[in-house]
């Protein structure tokens, strides 16, 4: 055999399985479909409005018409670079809440709850504050405060304890109810992205990593994974593993790959010609995805991106500071203030997640509205909608229907409303009221539950949550099982947000990368 272990995706997952399996003197293929991570968009916090939308570092993926949202389609990033999502998304540091692990426990996933989960976020972290009980210090993955603040968004944090949130300067201690400033995935202003943090930082000399080498399926041999076939430089490769073949292509990639490979829902494995190696209806089901819905109001008096940005003298203003000081918009997270709270009252733990900017606009990579502004996203953190991920055509070239069935239950939609009223009453606290807001989105037209219910649809877009979608659970319904081995097939392992038995209450980058952390511990642990 080649190696000892190939990893196919070099992103959020697979940089931190490649580093810890090499430093453990294990032989590591590590394939990514994109290329270096060597555009300087990648490492300006604020490149990340040059890195969507462009095939240099996206994979240019649309979901299906959403009937949800009223029949749009929108959308939806994935990172196609070393360093995968983490070199193009929102560097915001969250882990969930700990009711998140703890209810993967109790679904019978035995070493998946919040005290078990812990030392892997601790082990990669270093943390801004140093080691304390619930933080690391010293690990790659850099946590720092962010370089800026905007009065128009402390306004706003004192309009969100007025209503009653608490005043927090961490969100990642198991509780994540309160408002403050998100803590990045940032060193001295530039970003942190895992292959900055893990792939250069590799001491082991068993890695080789393969850019431009596009995996087009797993080869299964008696039952047991041996290697994959891939695509690079016009030609068709193999390589073959003595232990685990690992996928960390992410939960569009991933599922993706396990169908093209014959491991899927038979039915359409078949409508694709495709022989049905094993029949896994849950391979590409089960999607989950956090959907913001943009609530923004124009301002009176209030300094905002939309009116700093507004003239040449402005932009070389921005440029200037970047460049002395590492500092100002151009080292912003595209969400600067946060904030987690609850639909109901009767709620144990927060469902509402709120990323607040100091800017306004009609779609993302459209350009600022001409007059001060401020967005308060609020999205749904326990989405009860699920979607699907499925193959198209037998090309492993060709694009996947991505279809997440937002809005799709009564549920959904009655949170929905409630986080607009919610997010309406924060503005309409005493703090926000020297800006004379004027409601822009959705508009104060909408006002019952029925117009606002549609207007969510509107409005409504993802923030780049996508999991689940080849879940991990205790029984044979579900693909993985909870050292996240496919049932089934041998050899075979799948550690990225795929894995998720159901998605976190937060942004999902770091618990990715937490994944990742224990699939490798497991696999090390295994061989010994």
């Amino acid at each position: 055999m080649d190696w000892d272990h190939i990893i196919v995706g070099a992103g959020s997952a697979g940089c931190v399985l490649a580093k810890r399996l090499a430093d453990a003197g294990r032989r590591v293929l590590l394939l990514e479909a994109g290329g270096r991570d060597n555009y300087h968009w990648v490492h300006i916090p604020i490149g990340y409005l040059y890195c969507i939308g462009n095939p240099r570092t996206d994979w240019m993926f649309r979901t299906a018409p959403e009937a949800g949202l009223n029949g749009r389609s929108l959308i939806y990033p994935r990172g196609k670079v070393l360093g995968g999502c983490s070199s193009i998304n929102g560097m915001l540091y969250l882990r969930g809440q700990a009711a998140d692990y703890d209810g993967w426990r109790q679904m019978g996933l035995t070493g998946w709850g919040w005290d078990d989960v812990l030392p892997c976020f601790k082990r990669s972290e270093d943390y801004v504050d140093g080691a304390s009980e619930l933080h690391g210090a010293g690990g790659e993955w850099r946590v720092e405060n962010q370089r800026l603040r905007w009065e128009v968004l402390d306004r706003w944090a004192e309009a969100a304890q007025a209503w009653g949130l608490p005043a927090t300067t961490d969100f990642n201690t198991g509780d994540n109810e309160g408002v403050g400033y998100f803590r990045v995935n940032q060193r001295r202003g530039w970003r942190m992205n895992t292959a900055r943090a893990f792939l250069r930082t590799v001491t082991g000399k068993g890695l080789k990593v393969e850019t431009r080498a596009h995996t087009r399926r797993v080869l299964i041999e008696a039952g047991r994974a041996v290697g994959v076939e891939y695509e690079q430089g016009g030609r068709v490769r193999t390589a073959r593993a003595a232990g685990d073949v690992i996928l960390s292509a992410g939960a569009i990639g991933s599922p993706q790959i396990l169908q093209l490979s014959g491991l899927g829902p038979g039915a359409l494995l078949q409508r694709h010609g495709i022989e049905v190696l094993r029949d896994i209806p849950g391979v590409g089901a089960n999607l989950q995805d956090h959907l913001q819905l943009r609530c923004a109001w124009r301002l009176t008096g209030a300094k905002t991106l939309n009116t700093l940005a507004a003239s040449i003298w402005g932009k070389a203003r921005i440029g200037l500071e970047y460049a002395v000081n590492r500092s100002g918009p151009m080292s912003m997270a595209p969400s600067q203030m946060g904030a987690f709270s609850k639909s109901r009252p009767d709620l144990e733990t927060p469902d509402l997640e709120y990323h607040v900017q100091p800017l306004s606009l009609e779609a993302f990579g459209q350009p600022l509205h001409d007059f001060p502004a401020i967005t308060a996203s609020v999205c749904n953190l326990r989405p009860e909608s699920r979607g699907v991920v499925e193959i198209t055509s037998p090309d492993p070239g060709a694009a996947p229907r991505i279809a997440p069935n937002y809005l799709s239950t009564p549920g959904d939609r009655a949170v929905a409303v409630a986080a607009i009223r919610q997010a309406r009453a924060i503005m309409a606290q005493a703090p926000m009221q020297g800006y004379a807001p004027e409601e822009i989105k959705p508009g104060p037209e909408a006002d019952d539950a029925g117009s606002l219910a549609r207007a969510a649809g509107d409005i409504g877009t993802t923030i780049f949550h996508p999991t689940c979608t080849v879940r991990m659970g205790p029984g044979d319904d579900a693909p993985l099982d909870a050292a996240l081995r496919l049932r089934g097939v041998a050899g075979l392992r799948v550690a990225d947000a795929s894995a998720m038995p159901a998605i976190t209450s937060g942004n999902t980058n770091s618990p990715t990368i937490m994944i990742a952390e224990k699939a490798a511990g497991m696999i090390l642990s295994e061989s010994r």
